[in-house]
C-alpha cells in the first residue's frame, strides 16, 4: 500500500451481515421451536445414515489417500507460500496449536469414556472379553487417527496453498479458484465463506454448550458444585471471556501461549497416569493396539457393515467422519494460518503423523487403563458411571489414582483451557472469514465474534437447542463434502503446474554471469564472491544497473506489444512484470537481502556481532532463488532475465 492511501475495509458486508443474519434465524428456530427443529434434523441425519454412508467412507477415504500421496510425491518438494518462506512457529509452538484447536477437548471427554463403552458394548460380539478390550481400542483409534487428521490437513492445504502461494485471500473460497477462477470474489465465494462462518459459530458454541456440562460435572464430583443452568451459564460466560481476552491479544500471544500451557498440562497428566497406573500394561497395549490399527487400517475404512446391518456406525463412525468433516473448514483455515512456509511433506508429516500419534497414546494412556481396572482389577462401578454419565467418565476414572482431586483440579483447568483455545482460534477463523482474509482487523470484530459464540452456546443452552443444532452441523458436513472433493481436484491440477515449472527452473539455474571472457574475466568473478558490500553499494547496483536492465527489456517487450511495467519497492527492490492475458504472469525481482557476515571475512578487523552485509538476490514469483547478482554487468543482468523467461514460456508451452 503506497503512503497516503487509505487502509482497504477490514470488513466484507455480504459475509459478515449474511452470516449474522442466517446464525440468528437459526439460533431462533432451535431455540422457539427445539423439539420441531431436532426432529427435522434427525430425519435429515437418518436419511443420510442410510443413503448416503457410503458416501461418507469413501469421500474419507478418497481425502486420506490424497493427502498421503502428496507427501510421498514430487509435489512434497513445493512450499506452501514463496520458495524463500520460512515456518512462522517452531515445531513444538505448531504441534501445540494443532492440539488445542484439533481436538484437544475431545480427548477429554472421550479419552476414558470411549474405549470403556466399545468395551462393554462393541459394534459385533460379546461386551466386557478380552476380545471385545482389544476392539475398543481398535475402533477408538480408527476414530481419532489418521482419518480425521486427513481430513483437516486436506482442507488446511488447499486453503494454505492458493493463498500463500498463489497470493488469493485466506478464506475458504480459494479453495474454488481453480474451477470458478476470478468468480470466488461474487456471491459463489460469499456464500462459501458464509457456510464457513456458519459452521464454525455454530459447531464451537455447540460444544461450548456441551462441554460446560463436563467441568459442571467434574466441579460437582469435586466440590459439590450443583449442576444446573446457572452455573453452566456462568462457566459459558466466564470461558468466553477468556477467550475473548486471548483473542484481542492476537494469534503470537494468547492463543499461542494458552495452547503451549495445554499441551504442558496435557503431558503432565498422561505422564501421572502413566508412572501412577498399571505401566508395564499400558506400553504394552500401546505397541500392541498401533500394530493393530495399522493392520487392520484398510479393512476398518471401507467397512459399513453391509452384511451384518446395525445402527452402531450411524452413531459413532459416521457420526465422527460428519463431525470431522463440519469442524474441518474451522480447523483447516487455522492450521493454514499457522503453517505458512512449510513444505508440503513437512506440512503432511507434522499434521498427519505428529497430532495423530499424540492422541493414539493418550487415548491408551487413558482408555486401557480404564478397561484394565474393569477387566483386571474387577472396579466395575467404573464401568457403570462411564454408562450412566459419559461426562463424569474422566473424574470417575481419576478417583481410583493416589492424589486424585489434585488429578481432577488438573483436568479441569484443561478442559477449561482447551475451551478457551478452541473458543479464540474460532474467533479468529470467524473474523478471517468475514474479513475477506484481511490482517489486522478492528478489536471489535474479533470481540463481536467470540461473544457470539458465548451468547450463541447461553440460548440454546437455556431453550434445550443444542441437539438440534448439533445435528443440523453434522448434517451440514454433506455439501462441504461435495465442495472439498472438487477442491481437491483443483489443487492437483494446481500443483502439476507448480511442479512442472519448478522443474524446469532448477533445470539448469543461471547462477553466474554469461559471458566468462568479458573483461575481467575470471578474476571478476572470484572478487565478486569474497565481497561483503554494505547495503548503499547494493542500493547502488540496483539503480545503476538492475533497474536500467529492467527497463531495457521492457523498452524492448513495449515495442513488441507486450504488457510490462517496472517499479521499485519501498525497500529498493526493482521488480519487471509481464503481463500475459490468460496465462501465468513472468515477475523477475531483484531485491536486497541482509545477511550476517560470516567470521571467515579477511577484512582484518574484529568482527561486530550486528555487521551485515547485502546481497542483490533474484526472487521470481514463486519466491527467492538464493543467488546474487553484485557485480554483474547491465548486460549481463539482462541475459539473467532472458534466461528466466526463456523458461518461463517453455512452461507455458508445456502445459497448454
Amino acid at each position: 500500500m503506497q503512503a497516503g492511501q487509505p487502509s482497504p475495509p477490514t470488513l466484507n458486508p455480504p459475509v459478515f451481515y449474511g452470516s449474522a443474519i442466517i446464525i440468528l434465524a437459526l439460533v431462533l428456530y432451535s431455540a422457539l421451536l427445539p423439539d420441531q427443529a431436532q426432529a427435522l434434523f434427525s430425519d435429515l441425519q437418518t436419511w443420510i445414515i442410510a443413503n448416503v454412508s457410503w458416501f461418507y467412507i469413501l469421500a474419507v477415504a478418497i481425502i486420506l489417500l490424497t493427502v498421503v500421496l502428496l507427501a510421498l510425491t514430487r509435489y512434497g518438494d513445493i512450499k506452501l507460500g514463496p520458495d524463500h518462506s520460512e515456518p512462522d512457529y517452531n515445531n513444538t509452538t505448531w504441534f501445540a496449536m494443532l492440539f488445542s484447536a484439533g481436538m484437544g477437548i475431545g480427548l477429554m471427554f472421550f479419552g476414558v469414556a470411549e474405549p470403556v463403552m466399545h468395551f462393554l458394548d462393541p459394534p459385533t460380539g460379546t461386551g466386557g472379553t478380552v476380545a471385545a478390550a482389544r476392539e475398543a481400542m481398535n475402533v477408538t483409534f480408527f476414530h481419532w487417527g489418521l482419518h480425521a487428521w486427513a481430513i483437516y490437513a486436506i482442507v488446511a492445504l488447499v486453503l494454505a496453498y492458493f493463498s500463500y502461494r498463489q497470493g488469493l485471500p485466506l478464506t475458504l473460497r480459494s479453495a474454488l479458484y481453480p474451477l470458478i477462477g476470478e468468480r470466488i470474489h461474487g456471491p459463489i465465494g460469499h456464500a462459501v465463506d458464509m457456510f464457513a462462518v456458519i459452521s464454525t459459530v455454530l459447531g464451537v458454541a455447540t460444544s461450548l454448550g456441551f462441554g460446560v456440562t463436563q467441568i459442571n460435572t467434574g466441579l460437582n464430583h469435586l466440590y459439590g458444585v450443583p449442576i444446573s443452568a446457572p452455573v453452566q451459564i456462568a462457566l459459558i460466560i466466564g470461558t468466553t471471556a477468556l477467550a475473548t481476552l486471548s483473542v484481542v491479544t492476537g494469534l503470537d500471544k494468547g492463543v499461542r501461549r494458552l495452547s503451549e500451557l495445554n499441551l504442558s498440562l496435557g503431558l503432565l497428566l498422561m505422564a501421572l497416569v502413566l508412572i501412577v497406573g498399571p505401566t508395564v500394561f499400558i506400553l504394552q497395549t500401546f505397541v500392541q493396539n498401533t500394530g493393530n490399527y495399522l493392520s487392520d487400517l484398510v479393512n476398518k475404512t471401507f467397512n459399513l457393515y453391509a452384511y451384518e446391518p446395525n445402527d452402531w456406525i450411524g452413531g459413532w463412525t459416521l457420526f465422527y467422519w460428519g463431525w470431522w468433516l463440519a469442524w474441518s473448514p474451522f480447523v483447516g483455515l487455522f492450521i493454514a494460518r499457522i503453517s505458512r512456509g512449510r513444505t508440503i511433506r513437512e506440512f503432511v508429516t507434522g499434521v498427519l503423523l505428529v497430532p495423530a500419534g499424540f492422541t493414539l497414546l493418550w487415548m491408551t494412556v487413558f482408555g486401557d487403563a480404564a478397561i484394565h481396572m474393569i477387566m483386571i482389577e474387577q472396579i466395575t462401578d467404573l464401568g457403570a458411571a462411564v454408562s450412566q454419565d459419559s461426562s463424569l467418565a474422566l473424574f470417575a476414572f481419576l478417583e481410583h489414582f493416589p492424589f486424585a482431586s489434585a488429578l481432577s483440579v488438573v483436568a479441569i483447568l484443561m478442559v477449561v483451557v482447551f475451551f478457551v483455545t478452541s473458543a479464540d482460534s474460532g474467533a479468529l477463523v470467524v473474523d478471517l472469514l468475514a474479513s475477506g482474509g484481511r490482517e489486522p482487523t478492528p478489536v471489535w470484530q474479533r470481540v463481536f465474534w467470540a461473544s457470539s459464540m458465548g451468547v450463541v452456546a447461553i440460548a440454546l443452552l437455556l431453550a434445550d437447542g443444542l441437539t438440534a443444532l448439533q445435528t443440523a452441523t453434522i448434517a451440514s458436513a454433506l455439501p462441504f463434502t461435495l465442495v472439498l472433493l472438487l477442491s481437491m481436484w483443483g489443487l492437483i491440477k494446481a500443483l502439476r503446474l507448480d511442479a512442472t515449472k519448478r522443474d524446469l527452473r532448477y533445470l539448469a539455474p543461471n547462477i553466474s554471469p554469461s559471458a566468462p571472457s568479458a573483461t575481467g574475466g575470471w578474476q571478476r568473478r572470484l572478487h565478486n564472491l569474497v565481497r561483503f558490500p554494505q547495503r548503499p553499494e547494493v542500493a547502488r547496483f540496483l539503480d545503476e544497473v538492475a533497474q536500467p536492465a529492467c527497463e531495457a527489456v521492457q523498452k524492448e517487450l513495449n515495442e513488441e506489444g507486450f504488457e510490462t511495467q517496472v517499479t521499485r519497492g519501498e525497500d529498493g527492490r526493482v521488480r519487471l512484470e509481464i503481463t500475459h492475458e490468460g496465462e501465468v504472469d513472468f515477475v523477475y525481482e531483484v531485491r536486497p537481502r541482509p545477511y550476517d557476515r560470516p567470521s571467515y571475512a579477511p577484512d582484518g578487523t574484529e568482527q561486530q556481532p550486528d555487521e551485515q552485509y547485502y546481497r542483490a538476490e533474484v526472487y521470481l514469483k514463486e519466491g527467492g532463488q538464493n543467488y546474487d547478482l553484485m557485480g554483474w554487468r547491465r548486460d549481463e543482468v539482462i541475459g539473467d532475465i532472458l534466461d528466466q523467461y526463456e523458461k518461463h514460456l517453455h512452461f507455458l508451452h508445456l502445459v497448454r
